[in-house]
């Protein structure tokens, strides 16, 4: 197919998008709906993801020391443990620090039930943070921590905790949460895709006689087929566009109504970090499926 005849294609697939009126306002209105519901799913997955992520990055090992640990023993565990894999960062935290860090999650509420306490008379113990690289491998890191009190005489741990049964919990939860969500966007993306292509094909019914004279009159599969498929990839394209303008000034709405609200608490995704995947995926979506819509369609009116 030459340069030329391809332009011409091109120009009657534009055409034939604004000749055909209400048919084409159809299709588009057709893509905005189903792309909008389901960009607005992908949304809440991404949002509802996110809050996974948080909650499973924050999940720590608390390493408490016994009391008669030295520093030189403290020194030697924190290498220890610093270089087993899966471990990302240790920290210190020393008795002190510990009983500050209590006060303040206590609250001022609770200050006559720590009257007393203070640096000659504290009871909490010298520990240990540890954070890992994937979360999941928390109950696994603090039992190879445990095992290391075994490898020194003193036997300098005097306790791991993860919050065991809880978060293995919270990881089942993520999980099915991650899992259900990418479910239903690709039965949603799969609707979305039978319910545009079905208003395609209806466009393109009303459309038979033009085909059929084309086709009578001499004209290729290819040349009949080509200005339909620039139109359908027109349509996608419209109606991804605009789906993309419409979520973007809804969604930086609510980002901005919520962040404005502290009581809420909550810290959405923002849409300058998202907008590259959000759209290219609706817009690659709309396209693919105008295009397929469209092909499909005219498939068995060529067949004069």
């Amino acid at each position: 197919m030459s340069f030329k005849t391809f332009l011409r294609h091109v120009r009657e697939g534009f055409k034939n998008v604004f000749r055909n009126g209400w048919m084409s306002v159809a299709s588009i209105t057709s893509i905005v709906v189903s792309l909008f519901v389901l960009g607005v799913f992908i949304l809440l997955v991404l949002n509802v993801n996110a809050v996974a992520n948080k909650a499973d990055s924050q999940v720590q090992i608390n390493v408490h020391l016994t009391l008669n640990t030295d520093q030189k023993m403290r020194e030697t565990l924190e290498n220890e443990i610093g270089s087993m894999p899966e471990v990302s960062k240790v920290t210190f935290v020393s008795k002190e620090q510990g009983l500050k860090d209590f006060r303040k999650d206590m609250g001022p509420d609770a200050a006559e039930l720590l009257e007393g306490f203070d640096e000659d008379n504290n009871p909490l113990p010298d520990k240990l943070l540890v954070e890992v690289i994937q979360p999941t491998t928390v109950p696994f890191v603090a039992e190879k921590i445990e095992a290391l009190n075994k490898t020194h005489k003193e036997q300098p741990i005097y306790k791991v905790n993860y919050g065991k049964g809880s978060v293995e919990t919270l990881f089942k939860v993520t999980k099915a949460v991650r899992n259900i969500g990418f479910i239903f966007v690709a039965g949603l993306a799969l609707m979305s895709m039978f319910l545009i292509s079905n208003t395609i094909r209806v466009t393109i019914l009303a459309r038979r006689k033009e085909i059929g004279i084309m086709k009578l009159v001499g004209a290729t599969n290819y040349f009949i087929r080509w200005p339909f498929f620039i139109e359908g990839a027109l349509i996608g394209l419209i109606g991804s566009l605009v789906t993309s303008g419409a979520l973007y000034v809804g969604y930086s709405s609510l980002v901005a109504s919520v962040e404005g609200d502290p009581m809420l608490g909550l810290q959405l995704i923002r849409f300058e970090d998202i907008w590259v995947l959000l759209c290219g995926l609706l817009v690659g979506l709309g396209v693919l499926i105008g295009v397929w819509g469209s092909t499909v369609s005219i498939r068995k009116f060529l067949k004069v």
